[in-house]
């Protein structure tokens, strides 16, 4: 661990332990409230869905197990950006966040897979594909080795390109424009192909960075339009639907051997999937109502171009991931396995 490190390891755990004082009080109430304390971090502000699925999370823990453990949620990057977060959840100073899949293939490349732009036909396939074990458990595993573990995940909907003034109707508009991704390499790779250049920064950083030219557009969907206000600087928004927004609820190794250990892991268990489940549902409304928002209020323009230009562009990413990781080969197989069963099922349904 390299000095900066350690030191906001320590400024965060000095941090945690004060807000532990000022949560439970000082003096005897602190003293009598001898639970263990579960501390969870995200970089969503209040309002958002994943904050709302942690605090069903935290219900439903002291609902079944509230003499022995007490959530504390910090929201809106309080402990810092999401990859703050996750080196914070590998040392044991938080037990859980959240983040995006993109910034765990520094710690696992295997997750990779999963960002792979175009990887999903719908929305559908995504989510059945996410819930079959044999699909996420042996990549979701490989991260134990970074000291922590993914046990839950939430479909936040598209990523889409939105942009300050120019429309994106194909990959030629995207030439040469500077976009923010998350940092990976697939990402990077992503927009080289679509001849765009690519600017990996802490999404803290993407409103101020839009407003000052820094970057002339970002990639997300349609609540950071309004929950984080792109959508006064960007004007147009195009669905060009090239990943699935997952972002995965990490634990730390620590944290998960201890619940074990104390018998209570099954219960955890339930707790993960309420979290899926709640983030799920509250966040795909909160994108449709977003998008109302963002159109009638903030005059942002939606575009809806072929998507066939902007897949044949990043097909040469697909060889190149699995040529470099052929153990990827069979997840890649079995997600395509359920693009041509949803995509049958679809014609079918047309055809009626």
């Amino acid at each position: 661990m390299n000095f900066l490190h350690k030191g906001l390891v320590l400024f965060c755990t000095a941090l945690l332990a004060l807000s532990t004082l000022l949560v439970s009080g000082c003096g005897q109430d602190a003293q009598a409230d001898s639970r263990r304390v579960i501390r969870i971090g995200h970089a969503q502000p209040q309002n958002h869905p994943e904050h709302a699925a942690f605090m069903a999370f935290k219900e439903y823990i002291e609902s079944k197990l509230g003499d022995k453990y007490r959530v504390e949620i910090y929201p809106s990057e309080l402990l810092g950006s999401q990859a703050n977060l996750v080196q914070l959840t590998q040392t044991g100073a938080i037990d859980m966040c959240i983040v995006g899949n993109a910034l765990l293939s520094s710690f696992s490349r295997e997750v990779d897979v999963f960002n792979l732009p175009y990887l999903f036909a719908s929305n559908e396939v995504f989510d059945a594909a996410m819930d079959d074990p044999n699909v996420t458990e042996p990549i979701f595993r490989n991260t134990q080795k970074a000291g922590f573990k993914v046990v839950s995940w939430v479909n936040v909907g598209t990523r889409n390109f939105y942009t300050v003034n120019t429309p994106i109707n194909s990959p030629a508009d995207m030439k040469g424009l500077k976009f923010r991704v998350q940092q990976s390499n697939i990402n990077v790779r992503m927009m080289q192909l679509l001849g765009a250049n690519a600017t990996p920064m802490s999404f803290g950083e993407v409103y101020t960075s839009l407003q000052s030219g820094v970057i002339d557009g970002a990639e997300n969907n349609e609540l950071s339009l309004t929950d984080n206000g792109h959508g006064d600087v960007c004007k147009y928004y195009t669905y060009d639907v090239h990943q699935m927004v997952l972002d995965d609820v990490i634990a730390s190794n620590h944290f998960l051997e201890e619940v074990k250990d104390n018998g209570d892991l099954e219960v955890f268990e339930k707790g993960f999937k309420l979290i899926s489940q709640v983030g799920k549902e509250k966040c795909l409304a909160s994108v449709r109502e977003a998008k109302e928002k963002a159109e009638t209020e903030k005059g942002v323009h939606f575009i809806y171009p072929d998507q066939r230009p902007f897949v044949e562009a990043c097909q040469p990413l697909y060889e190149e991931v699995l040529t470099q990781m052929p153990s990827l080969r069979p997840i890649y197989d079995a997600i395509q396995v359920y693009n041509k069963e949803y995509s049958e099922k679809k014609a079918k349904e047309g055809g009626k």
